[in-house]
């Protein structure tokens, strides 16, 4: 493979007193005291093409022999710790790198550079295609469970509240936004409500201010047809009687060191929590390393399940970045020292023992039932066209229960700002989930666009809806093999010059979809694999082929493999 390893170098130890700024800004400091660097470098071959690492970075991908890019795959990337990581880098030449944990990866003349791992590097091949070697890495690596999130996740449309009601979740509100999807002739589905449904961050209880009847309010929306899932994320308000509580239990993560700083009152605090900046302010945040906070929180999470009907949990935060390396020397012997990208993993676990569930940041829990939401986008066709890449790239790193994010774009300020809206946006992008695995709408069509184009939003939902038996079949296929539901043209058709294709994909082996990603085009130009393909319109293509295509605003073109010409696909 022409693969040269190495390793030795002296680690970074931890400095006395670490704030979280520095933290951030020292990526070495994650690498155990005790352990060597291993390094590896691999020269890439003639045509080969790489995905894997962190999926914001999707649209960078497939990196290739002019690729020139440095990045970690540890929590001090802020930016890739944002939503689903791999320590998994595999090629169309059926070529791959794992290791154990986090490291840094460079792209650069033509050159695979591997370094900052505490874990020896495995690097090898399985067969000479990216499906070959995607097959393989997840049976040795993460192995598919044979579990799949809940079935309504991906038959039917999935409705947030956030971009309707932002921070003011209340009852009333959150009931008229459901009665108002069933008027605009919306198929029930899953509805989230999201932020500021909850007493305060760690007390989850419906706030007593915000909701009269909570359990009236579910008994409403369950009657309506949907499902419902609530926000929870991982911190607590420290200074709240919970967080006291928690603190006194050990269930907080610690500060780096003990705290050795006088208070006002002259007494010193032993076992103080690290406070955490994230975007709702400063917070502590669980210890999941600990059984004790791990049994604390799943008791939170099935008293809404049992004393109110909640059907799920959209789990938010959790990002490696938040967290600190768990403290050793800790009075339970039995708290295993933690990496922050361990942390994240563990609050991970806790979806498994819900169905109905949504993360936005994970790692290393490919193989699992866990619905896995690409990272907020904004209200942009440069948006937009992260989505399919975003999506395939999941998929290959072994996460296949997969939703691009909100529909339009999932920051609240976009819709509110007259000048920067653009209604065609959000048509586009209903039509881009119609036919992923899962589809999430946030902002109400009714109300942001004219009758035309929210009735193009209509058609895209009730396309999923239509798809739901299928997308399902896939998902459940999935969970015994570990293939993507969404998969690239390379995928099936490999060493056909299809991995650049950054603009359509295959929903499983049969189905071509080529959405629209840029504004204004009324045409685009579709790349035909090989076989017989029956488009939505009713033509029929021969492939391998390219066509030019009509594309309203109300179509979304796919297409149908036939497989009569014979089948040239790799399976």
């Amino acid at each position: 493979m022409d693969v040269i390893k190495g390793g030795g170098s002296t680690p970074f130890r931890w400095p006395l007193r670490v704030g979280f700024a520095a933290y951030l800004g020292l990526a070495a400091a994650l690498r155990p005291a005790s352990a060597a660097e291993q390094v590896a470098e691999i020269a890439l071959l003639p045509g080969e093409k790489w995905w894997g690492g962190q999926v914001v970075y999707s649209p960078d991908m497939p990196y290739d022999a002019s690729a020139k890019v440095k990045r970690t795959l540890h929590a001090t990337d802020r930016w890739g710790a944002s939503n689903q990581a791999q320590p998994l880098f595999v090629s169309n030449h059926g070529r791959f790198v794992w290791n154990e944990g986090a490291f840094g990866y460079e792209f650069a003349g033509g050159i695979l550079k591997l370094s900052h791992a505490a874990q020896p590097f495995e690097i090898g091949s399985a067969g000479k295609t990216l499906r070959d070697v995607c097959r393989e890495t997840s049976r040795r690596f993460f192995a598919p469970s044979g579990q799949m999130p809940a079935a309504e996740l991906f038959t039917v449309p999935q409705y947030n509240t956030w971009i309707e009601l932002g921070y003011d979740q209340r009852e009333e509100r959150i009931l008229k936004y459901a009665r108002d999807l069933i008027a605009a002739g919306y198929p029930p589905g899953v509805l989230m409500i999201d932020d500021n449904w909850q007493e305060d961050y760690g007390d989850w209880e419906f706030s007593g201010q915000r909701f009269k009847n909570p359990k009236g309010m579910m008994r409403e929306l369950h009657a309506l047809g949907f499902k419902v899932m609530v926000w929870v994320c991982p911190f607590v308000s420290a200074d709240a009687a919970t967080g006291r509580a928690l603190l006194g239990d050990g269930c907080l993560l610690r500060d780096p060191v003990d705290n050795k700083e006088t208070l006002w009152v002259g007494r010193e605090v032993a076992n103080d929590a690290a406070m955490i900046r994230w975007w709702n302010g400063t917070s502590a945040v669980l210890d999941f390393s600990n059984p004790k906070a791990r049994a604390w929180f799943r008791g939170r999470l099935q008293h809404l399940v049992d004393d109110y009907g909640v059907d799920g949990f959209k789990f938010d935060a959790g990002d490696s970045l938040f967290y600190l390396p768990t403290v050793p020397g800790r009075p339970v012997a039995s708290f295993a020292p933690r990496t922050p990208e361990e942390h994240c993993m563990d609050f991970a676990r806790v979806g498994l023992d819900f169905p109905f569930n949504e993360y936005r940041a994970c790692w290393r829990m490919a193989g699992q039932p866990i619905a896995q939401r690409l990272r907020d986008k904004d209200h942009s066709w440069g948006a937009l066209r992260e989505l399919i890449p975003g999506i395939i790239t999941q998929g290959i790193e072994g996460y296949a229960f997969s939703c691009p994010d909100m529909i339009g774009g999932g920051e609240a300020r976009s819709f509110s700002d007259a000048a920067k809206f653009d209604p065609e946006i959000v048509v586009r992008s209903a039509q881009v989930h119609a036919l992923m695995p899962m589809m999430q709408f946030s902002v109400a069509p009714w109300r942001v666009l004219s009758a035309e184009l929210a009735g193009h939003c209509l058609a895209a939902a009730q396309l999923h809806a239509k798809f739901g038996p299928a997308i399902l079949a896939l998902a459940r296929q999935s969970a015994k093999t570990g293939e993507p539901i969404v998969r690239p043209l390379e995928w099936a058709w490999p060493h056909q010059g299809f991995a650049t294709i950054k603009d359509q994909f295959m929903l499983g082996d049969e189905l071509l979809v080529a959405p629209v990603v840029t504004k204004g085009a009324r045409a685009r130009t579709v790349v035909f694999p090989p076989g017989r393909w029956q488009g939505d319109d009713g033509s029929t293509v021969e492939g391998p082929t390219q066509r030019e295509i009509e594309v309203p605003l109300s179509r979304l073109p796919y297409f149908q493999l036939h497989a009569a010409l014979g089948d040239t696909r790799q399976r």
